[in-house]
This record gives C-alpha cells, structure tokens and sequence, in this order.
C-alpha cells in the first residue's frame, strides 16, 4: 500500500461513536505541506495538481470504490454497491437526462460524481448512525477541504469544492437535478436488490416520496415506481 497511509490527516473527525465506526486512517504525507506551499506560492494560476499530489488524491478516492453504501448494509444486501458505484451511475443519468432549460449538463455530471467524495474520509453516514445532519455537514466539509489540501489547492480543487458546495446548499437548478438523481439512483438500486434478492425495501421508496423537485425527477421516479408495481 502507499507510503501515503499514516497519521491522521484530520484529528477533529476521530471521533467514536458506538453507531458509526471509522473503519479509516487518513492521510498525513509529508509532500502535503509542501504542495500547499507550492500551490499558494504560485498564484491564481496554479490550475492542475502535480503528477505526486494527483496520485494521493486519487488513492485517497479508492476508498470510495471499496466502501459500500451502508444503507444496503445494513439491511442485509449481499454484495452491496459502493459509494463510487452510486456516484458513477448518477453522472451516466446526468449524461443521457434530456436538456433542460437552464441547466448546465456537463455541470451536473460533474456534480454528480463529487457529490459524495468526502466519503472517502467519513464513510457514509446514514441517519441511523444517530448523527445530526449539522454535524454530518461539518464532518464531511473539514474532510472535502483536507482532501483539497492533498490535492495540492489550485483551480482543479477549487472547482470540485465548489461543485460540492453547490450541490450541499442545493443553490442551483443543477443542484437540484443531481439531489433527484441521487434519490432516483437509490430507489432504482433498491428495485433492483428486490428483484434479485427478495428484499423488501419500501423504506427507501417511503423516504424519497414527495421529495423530487424537478420534472425529470418526478419522471424518472415515476418510471421506477411503475415498474415496481409491475413487478410485484
């Protein structure tokens, strides 16, 4: 495994609780200071990460390929998807979504495979963990700005903090499509986990019910719920 792997990056976040294990150790390199260095010293114009600080950041990110969402977990789903499966199928709706007036479609696939990078520090937190969502927020912005950090600052970090910025307020018409196809990806995962493993998994149709706010949403939804009922 890299040498990356070592001291806590973010000592703020060690936090125990009996309902939501850290499973992570973050990362503390010494390039990290450096690269920060580097970045401010470089002015505005700093624009891509260095060959070093692109290969942290993107070990960084493989714990969202072996992380699995804790929701399906929890419930007993064999071979559950993981956070970067989740994110990878929002961003191919974003990519074949019709165009919508007034939404910036490359923006929101972009959106959609960040929206959940600060998991790669955090886990994914569920309310069942017993966590506020206050405290979910401050957990996961101290680990998108650390992860920016390793990243080694510069145009490239700003523009996915900003991405995540937007989509956590949800301030824009691009926000608000990629938080229905979070929704949409969920409901359409938990049909498919019904249909192959005999899960019953209406809590996750009941938590989402009334909460689209774009037409595309309300559609796409309403095709998985159609095809639910079909096939039961």
């Amino acid at each position: 495994m890299s040498r990356v792997l070592c001291k806590s990056f973010i000592p703020s976040l060690l936090i125990s609780s009996s309902s939501l294990q850290f499973r992570f150790k973050y990362f503390r390199t010494p390039r990290v200071s450096r690269m920060a260095t580097e970045a401010s010293g470089s002015g505005s114009g700093f624009a891509s990460p260095s060959p070093s600080s692109a290969i942290d950041f993107l070990t960084l990110c493989h714990r969202l390929k072996t992380t699995k969402r804790e929701g399906w977990v929890r419930r007993g789903v064999n071979e559950p998807e993981s956070i970067a499966d989740h994110m990878y199928r929002m961003g191919v709706m974003a990519l074949i979504a019709a165009d919508l007036p007034g939404v910036d479609r490359d923006k929101c696939v972009k959106m959609a495979i960040v929206h959940d990078i600060a998991e790669a520090i955090v886990g994914d937190i569920t309310p069942a963990d017993g966590i506020s969502k206050n405290e979910k927020s401050r957990r996961e912005r101290a680990a998108l700005e650390d992860m920016c950090k390793l990243l080694g600052g510069g145009s490239r970090a700003k523009e996915i903090s900003d991405l995540w910025m937007e989509y956590e307020e949800n301030s824009s018409l691009e926000a608000k499509v990629v938080k229905d196809f979070d929704k949409v990806e969920m409901i359409l995962q938990a049909l498919e986990y019904e249909n192959e493993q005999g899960k019953d998994l209406e809590e996750f149709f009941q938590s989402t019910a009334g909460k689209f706010q774009t037409e595309v949403g309300k559609a796409w939804a309403s095709e998985v719920a159609s095809r639910r009922k079909k096939s039961n």
